[in-house]
């Protein structure tokens, strides 16, 4: 068994069982590892869209596949599997085509999001890395990190009560951050400067939702990180002999593996299963948390070999890592918890009448 053949979620139909094997075939003909190389981040985004997946999940009305919410799941899962930062900025591009697809002025820009030509970074107004002042009409500021696997991206603010703030790439000026994992995801501060009529306040456009679904996609990135962590340290230590027998003879080392397998299967059932606001969040916090402690144990489980980059357990601790920093588990809870006594959780800079 390779590590790709392995399921621990829910009973997968025939359709989502041909899904994972066609996208497992993919990741396997194309390198695992990612750099920020533009060209090759823009060529695995089309093959993924020319496939049928990249918005796979979003409605048939706005041009998308109609998959179920376990079939889209199971989309995010696998690339994250194989490069997580292109599963979180296909989760970004979902959320983005489900706020702004039913909107006539976007038609191309949602055109675009399905072929994989345009992209939309997707980020809670709430988040600690935006730090937005609007005065007169104009919004300025800096949106301190975005991960959407895209140099030039618009940029897409979720608000409270129903409302979000759309943002052409004119109006942000792209500062490239440096970090230690998340190959191809071209991570970006944002400085924002926007003029009345630069922008788009955006009404009635079902922000709650949209937030659920950016949160369990990351959730479902998480526990691919997580699964592959889990089966390659297994393959590992069935491959590997310490006093003439494969490591997965000493029930210390079939205890951690059963921990890490443990892990990875908790963060599918969370990202597959979560239902409301504080389900969510919670199944992403798990989710992120138990990627990063199943790929610690991968990477221990390797020991020494597993500091190597060529057996891919120390990117999986690095990637783990930085999803957990673009997506903010910490932040959302706040938020969330806000929202539970009754507080506002977006900062007023983003409302429409906070001039």
């Amino acid at each position: 068994m390779t590590p790709s053949d392995t399921w621990r979620g829910p009973a997968l139909d025939r359709d989502q069982r041909d899904l994972r094997e066609m996208l497992d075939a993919f990741a396997a003909a194309h390198d695992p590892v990612l750099t920020d190389a533009p060209e090759q981040i823009a060529g695995l985004v089309s093959e993924l869209a020319a496939l049928g997946v990249w918005t796979l999940g979003t409605v048939e009305e706005s041009g998308g596949g109609g998959a179920d919410r376990a079939t889209t799941a199971l989309v995010f899962e696998r690339l994250g599997r194989a490069w997580p930062a292109l599963g979180w900025a296909a989760a970004q591009a979902h959320t983005a085509v489900d706020v702004l697809g039913a909107d006539e002025r976007f038609a191309e820009l949602v055109t675009g999001l399905h072929a994989g030509t345009a992209a939309v970074a997707v980020v809670d107004a709430a988040a600690a890395q935006v730090r937005l002042t609007r005065e007169d009409g104009a919004l300025r500021g800096i949106v301190a990190r975005v991960d959407v696997a895209a140099e030039r991206p618009h940029l897409l603010l979720l608000g409270d009560t129903d409302h979000a703030v759309l943002l052409p790439p004119a109006a942000l000026t792209p500062d490239p951050l440096r970090r230690t994992g998340f190959g191809g995801a071209l991570t970006r501060a944002l400085e924002v400067d926007a003029r009345p009529g630069e922008y788009h306040d955006l009404d009635c456009v079902g922000t709650a939702a949209a937030r659920r679904r950016l949160r369990l996609g990351a959730a479902a990135v998480a526990a691919g990180i997580a699964g592959a962590a889990a089966d390659a340290a297994a393959e590992y230590a069935a491959g590997r002999e310490q006093f003439g027998a494969a490591l997965t003879a000493l029930p210390t080392v079939r205890g951690a593996l059963l921990d890490q397998a443990a892990r990875a299967a908790v963060g599918t059932a969370a990202a597959f299963g979560a239902e409301d606001e504080v389900a969510v969040v919670a199944a992403l916090r798990e989710a992120c948390e138990g990627a990063i402690d199943a790929a610690a144990s991968a990477l221990q489980a390797h020991g020494g070999y597993g500091y190597l980059t060529e057996y891919g357990a120390e990117r999986r601790l690095r990637d783990a890592i930085s999803l957990r920093a673009a997506t903010d588990p910490g932040g959302a809870a706040t938020a969330v918890a806000r929202a539970l006594t009754g507080l506002p959780s977006t900062p007023t800079a983003i409302r429409k009448d906070a001039s």
